[in-house]
Order: structure tokens, then C-alpha cells, then sequence
């Protein structure tokens, strides 16, 4: 079940995070974190940390929610979103204006996002976590196309269009 308040914590402590440099995050890698702390969560823990729905875009899933919450952020005062540049490109930047809390985090979901910020953000440029995030769940679904969390634990292979037609039926009556 999706947890706004805990979404919105979530996006403020990962801008917060890399808040010292602008250059390893914008809207690409923001998406990313996000998207792979709950996914590793649903993984590890079995249950995802916020419940948002991620939906497929050309560069990778993008949760649902992300442009409001960051309006609410921004409208709050918590965060300034920036058009920037970075080697030519247009980039969002996110400027932290108020310290973010972890009181809505346990011990272990706090690792699974530090580990995932990480990840992202120095071992990965915006391009090269966009090609990891076009993986076999990615694949399966079409654009704008809500990706399911149980997707995390499929095996790599050929989906028939049967089996798509099967996960999209399981998806509407979850809805």
C-alpha cells in the first residue's frame, strides 16, 4: 500500500544525501534510487519501503508520484528544483533547503537506501543506470505500463504473449 508521507521522506533523504554535489544526482538517478530501494526492499524484506507505483518510461521505470511529491517539496520549502547543466545536457538539480528525517525508516531499510544511493551515484552515470534499469522486468512491460513489484523475482527469458496477457489480468485486479 502506497505511504505518501513515507515517499516524500524518501525523495527528501536521497536529495538530502547527495545534497554536497549536484553532479551525481538528477531526475534520472533520483528515479532510479527510488525505484531500486523498493524493489531491492520488496526483494529482501518483502515488502517494498513506500508502495509507490512505477510505471515504464523510455529511460527506465519512474514512480508514479514523483512530480507532485516534489512540488509539495518544493511548495514547503524542503527543496528547490534547478534546471541545470552537465557536459552540455539539461539536468534538474535538487537543492535541499531543510534537513530530511529517517524517522520513518527502520535500521534495515536506511541500508538498503544508503546502499542503493551508492550504487547509483558513484558507480553509475546517468546513461549507464538507465541501461541496468532496462532489464528483463523492464522489458516486459509496455510504456506507461505500472510495473508490479512480484515482477522482481522473474527469471530472465522470452514472455509469451499469453503470459503478458496473465500479468496484466493479475495487475487490474489488484487495482
Amino acid at each position: 500500500m502506497y505511504d505518501k508521507a513515507k515517499f516524500k521522506s524518501l525523495v527528501h533523504f536521497v536529495c538530502f544525501k547527495r545534497s554536497g554535489d549536484l553532479s551525481k544526482l538528477g531526475a534520472v538517478k533520483l528515479n532510479k534510487i527510488l525505484w531500486l530501494s523498493d524493489f531491492r526492499a520488496y526483494y529482501r524484506l518483502g515488502k517494498s519501503i513506500t508502495g509507490a507505483r512505477y510505471v515504464k518510461r523510455e529511460f527506465g521505470p519512474v514512480p508514479h508520484q514523483i512530480l507532485s511529491v516534489l512540488q509539495e517539496l518544493q511548495d514547503e520549502g524542503a527543496l528547490e528544483v534547478r534546471e541545470g547543466k552537465h557536459f552540455g545536457k539539461r539536468k534538474k538539480q535538487f537543492i535541499v533547503r531543510s534537513q530530511a528525517s529517517i524517522d520513518y525508516f527502520p535500521t534495515n531499510e536506511i541500508e538498503i537506501i544508503e546502499e542503493t544511493i551508492k550504487f547509483v551515484c558513484d558507480e553509475h552515470t546517468a546513461a549507464s543506470i538507465s541501461e541496468v534499469s532496462h532489464d528483463h522486468i523492464w522489458k516486459a512491460a509496455a510504456d506507461g505500463e505500472e510495473i508490479p513489484y512480484y515482477t522482481v523475482f522473474a527469471i530472465p527469458g522470452k514472455i509469451s504473449s499469453d503470459e503478458r496477457e496473465w500479468a496484466r489480468m493479475q495487475l487490474e485486479s489488484n487495482l
